[in-house]
C-alpha cells in the first residue's frame, strides 16, 4: 500500500513537473514571438539575420570605445570594429552591387573569392589535362625544360587515346640518327635573306609586357639563335638591350613610324628597319585572340617611355585602328609590302593574319600571280591565340583556328604556283615539340610561341594580364611588380627551354625516320574521328598539287574551287555576275 501510495506521489509530482516545463517553453516561446513582433522583421535582419555582422560590430565598436576610456588597451579594438561596421553601412547604404546591399561586409567575402578563383581552380581543383587555356601538365612541361630539369612522366600516358580528335605522329622501325639540330629555313631572297629557326618567339609588345620582361625574351633570343617578333608596340630599347634578331611587326597604329596624323612615315621606318638588329618585317592585318578588333592603350598607361617607342604623345589615349590606312585592296598591300622592303634595304617582308573570309587571303594570292609581285612570308595566326585582352565573343567566336586555317593557306599557295616562294609560319597555342611536329606536317615552315615563352620567365596564367597586376612581373608596368624579373636568370630560361625544346623535337624527328621538319608532310600525322575510325591527315586534308589553281585543275577544298575566278588584286571582296559582293 504504502508503495503505490509513493508511486502515485511521484507521478503527481512529474506531472507538476512537466506542466511547469510545458508552460515554460511557451512563455518563452510567446516572449520570442512578442519581441520579434516588438522588434519588426526589419529589426530581426539585424540582430540575427543577414545584418548581423554589421549591427554587432558597431555595437561592439561603441562598447570598446566605452571600455577604452578608462582602459586605452582597447582603443585599438575599438577602431578596428569601427571601420568594419564602417565599411558595412557602406555596403548596406549603397546600390550599385545588389549582394553587398542585402549582405553588407559579409558579401564581401563573395567578391574576394571570386578574385582568386583562378588561383584556386589552378592550384586545388584543375585537374592535370585540364587547358584553361594551358594544362598543367604543359606549363610544367615549360617550367622543367627552362630550369634544365628533365620533363618526363612516369607510369604511361594520363591521355584518353580513344577520345574524339586525338592525334598523334607515326613512327618508323628504321629510326634516323640526327649529328646536328639545324633547322632553319631561308626566308626572302638576295643578300638580306633570314634563316629563321623553327622554333621563335611570337609577338610581344613593350607596354603588355614589363621591360625586363621583354629584355629577357630578347636576350634569351640571341643565346639561343632565333628570332623574337616585337608585337605591334614596336621595336623598343629593351629588346634592343637583349640583342637578340627582331622581327618588327607593323600594325594597323603604324607605332615606331607613324606621323602625328597616325600614317605611315616612311623615313622614320627607314631609319629604324635597316638597324642590323631587325631581321625581318612583319605587317599585321590581324590577330587570332580578336581578329578584326583594333585596341587602345589608355591615357595613364602611355607612359613618356612607352610613347618615346610608340611614337605617340604621352598620357594621350593610343589608338590602334580595326584596319590600315595605307592600303585597302590586295594590290595596294602588294606595294605596300615591296616599298617596306625597299626601305629596310631588301629584307623580308611578310604578312601575319587570321583567316576569315576566304576570298580575301585567295584575292592576295591571286594579286601576287597577277602582278609578279611577292610576300617573303605568311603568319598563320588560329583563334586559339591570346592577348591581354579581347572581347569575349571576339575569343571565343571569331576567327578560323589555326589547324584548318594553315591547311587552307599551304593549299592556296601550293595550287597558285608560290610555295616555294612564300615561306609559311604557325602561330596560336603552340607549346611542345610535337605540336611543332603537327603544325609543320600540316603546312608551316617555322612556329611561333609567346604564352610559353612567358611561362618561361615565371608567368603563372594568372590570367589578369590586362589590369596590371601580374603576380609574376611579366605583364606589367608597375616597377614595384617587375623588379622581382632578373633579366639574366630568366633569359637562360628562355634559352634553356628553346634548346630543350629543338632536343625533343630532333628525338621525335629521328623515331619518324626523318631529319628535318621540312621532310614532314600530312601522312605522318594521324588522327582519330571516332572510337573506330582513323584517319591520316592527308586523308582529312587532300593536299592541292602544286600549280593545280594556275592550270584550272580540280581541287578538293571548296573554298579554292569557288573563290579563285571570283577574286582579283583589285578588290578583297569576290565577284558575282560582274559586280563585287560583300
Amino acid at each position: 500500500m504504502k508503495k503505490h501510495l509513493e508511486y502515485g506521489a511521484s507521478l503527481i509530482d512529474f506531472n507538476r513537473q512537466f506542466s511547469c516545463s510545458i508552460r515554460i517553453r511557451c512563455i518563452n516561446i510567446h516572449s520570442i514571438n512578442a519581441l520579434f513582433c516588438l522588434l519588426g522583421d526589419g529589426m530581426v535582419e539585424f540582430v540575427i539575420g543577414r545584418y548581423a555582422v554589421v549591427f554587432y560590430s558597431t555595437l561592439t565598436c561603441i562598447l570598446t570605445a566605452v571600455v577604452s576610456l578608462q582602459y586605452m588597451a582597447m582603443l585599438p579594438v575599438s577602431a578596428i570594429f569601427g571601420l568594419l561596421a564602417a565599411i558595412g553601412w557602406y555596403d548596406y547604404s549603397q546600390k550599385s552591387r545588389s549582394v553587398l546591399g542585402n549582405y553588407p561586409l559579409i558579401g564581401r567575402f563573395r567578391f574576394i573569392f571570386e578574385s582568386i578563383r583562378p588561383e584556386l581552380r589552378q592550384y586545388f581543383w584543375e585537374s592535370d589535362t585540364d587547358e584553361l587555356p594551358f594544362s598543367r601538365n604543359q606549363r610544367s612541361m615549360v617550367y622543367q625544360r627552362s630550369k634544365n630539369i628533365q620533363a618526363a612522366r612516369p607510369f604511361g600516358s594520363i591521355l584518353d587515346m580513344y577520345d574524339e580528335d586525338f592525334h598523334w605522329l607515326n613512327h618508323s622501325v628504321v629510326p634516323s640518327h640526327i649529328t646536328e639540330d639545324d633547322f632553319y629555313t631561308t626566308v626572302g631572297e638576295g643578300p638580306l635573306a633570314y634563316n629563321i629557326s623553327v622554333l621563335n618567339i611570337s609577338g610581344t609588345s613593350f607596354g603588355a609586357l614589363s621591360p625586363p620582361a621583354i629584355q629577357s625574351l630578347s636576350r634569351g633570343a640571341k643565346l639561343g639563335g632565333f628570332a623574337h617578333n616585337t608585337g605591334e608596340g614596336s621595336f623598343s630599347k629593351y629588346h634592343e638591350a637583349g640583342g637578340g634578331d627582331s622581327i618588327w611587326q607593323i600594325s594597323t597604329g603604324y607605332f615606331g613610324c607613324r606621323t602625328i596624323e597616325g600614317h605611315f612615315d616612311p623615313e622614320a621606318f627607314s631609319e629604324k628597319a635597316q638597324r642590323e638588329q631587325i631581321k625581318m618585317i612583319e605587317v599585321k592585318l590581324s590577330q587570332g585572340a580578336k581578329p578584326g578588333h583594333g585596341g587602345m592603350l589608355m591615357a595613364p598607361k602611355v607612359t613618356p617611355e612607352i610613347a618615346e617607342t610608340r611614337g605617340v604623345p604621352a598620357y594621350q589615349d593610343c589608338i590602334s585602328p580595326s584596319s590600315h590606312s595605307e592600303f585597302s585592296t590586295p594590290n595596294e598591300l602588294l606595294d605596300f609590302v615591296e616599298k617596306l622592303r625597299d626601305l629596310s634595304g631588301g629584307k623580308p617582308v611578310g604578312i601575319k593574319l587570321c583567316i576569315g573570309h576566304p576570298w580575301e587571303f585567295i584575292a592576295i594570292v591571286k594579286a601576287m600571280v597577277e602582278t609578279g609581285k611577292r610576300i617573303d612570308f605568311v603568319t598563320v595566326d588560329g583563334a586559339e591565340g591570346g592577348t591581354g585582352a579581347a572581347p569575349v565573343e571576339f575569343a571565343q567566336h571569331l576567327g578560323s583556328p589555326l589547324r584548318d586555317a594553315l591547311v587552307f593557306v599551304d593549299n592556296c599557295l601550293r595550287g597558285a604556283g608560290l610555295r616555294d616562294r612564300v615561306k609559311v609560319a604557325a602561330s596560336a597555342k603552340i607549346v611542345s615539340a610535337y605540336d611543332i611536329v603537327k603544325h609543320c606536317a600540316l603546312g608551316a615552315d617555322w612556329c611561333n610561341m609567346a604564352r610559353p615563352f612567358m611561362f618561361a620567365i615565371g608567368c603563372i596564367q594568372a590570367r589578369d594580364c590586362a589590369s596590371g597586376r601580374c603576380p609574376s612581373g611579366v605583364a606589367t608596368m608597375d616597377p614595384k611588380r617587375f623588379r622581382v624579373v632578373d633579366v639574366n636568370d630568366r633569359a637562360k630560361r628562355v634559352h634553356n627551354f628553346h634548346r630543350n625544346t629543338i632536343v625533343a623535337l630532333t628525338e621525335m624527328l629521328e623515331a619518324a625516320g626523318m631529319t628535318h621538319t621540312h621532310q614532314l608532310n600530312r601522312r605522318h600525322i594521324v588522327r582519330r574521328l571516332s572510337a573506330s575510325q582513323i584517319k591520316l591527315a592527308d586523308q582529312i586534308y587532300p593536299r592541292v598539287e602544286i600549280n593545280a589553281l594556275i592550270k584550272g585543275d580540280p581541287v578538293e577544298d571548296p573554298r579554292l574551287a569557288v573563290y579563285w575566278h571570283r577574286v582579283t588584286g583589285d578588290s578583297f571582296r569576290p565577284i558575282d555576275n560582274d559586280r563585287v559582293v560583300s
